[in-house]
């Protein structure tokens, strides 16, 4: 394969593309979120569980697009936080129930804000909020 091939691929490549600029966005919240000990997914989690509660962890898998292993893996630091607790499940004594605690509700409410500012900036740098909302809807075709 000659250089000029391999230099077009990835120039163009939209998957390199996403990719790059997913990690840079997603850093961008880390480090909004820092301050309260938090990463954008374990954000991400605790919005979820916040919505759906009581949620099970298919459910939470489904919304975000895990499997039932990873969000048990990932549930485990913010229950050891004590800011979410995993019981069993009053429907069905297989399954097992998310929900929040008074902590982990106080951790999301300040964790908004922070997560708004560093939404605001994203939209500002891919041109404003119209223009950022035309690509969030153009990324959720691809599902």
């Amino acid at each position: 394969m000659d250089r000029q091939t391999l230099v077009s691929v990835g120039e163009t490549c939209m998957c390199l593309a996403l990719r790059s600029a997913a990690r840079s966005i997603a850093r961008r919240y880390d480090e909004a979120l820092r301050p309260l000990a938090l990463s954008n997914g374990q954000f991400a989690m605790l919005v979820a569980v916040r919505a759906m509660q009581p949620a099970s962890i298919q459910a939470l898998g489904e919304r975000l697009g895990m499997d039932r292993t990873t969000v048990t893996a990932a549930l485990k630091p913010l229950q050891r936080r004590a800011l979410l607790v995993v019981e069993v499940a009053k429907r069905d004594l297989r399954g097992r129930s998310v929900s929040l605690t008074s902590e982990g509700s106080e951790v999301l409410a300040a964790a908004l804000p922070l997560w708004k500012e560093v939404q605001r900036e994203i939209a500002e740098l891919l041109g404003g909020e119209e223009r950022a909302a035309a690509i969030r809807n153009q990324l959720s075709a691809v599902d």
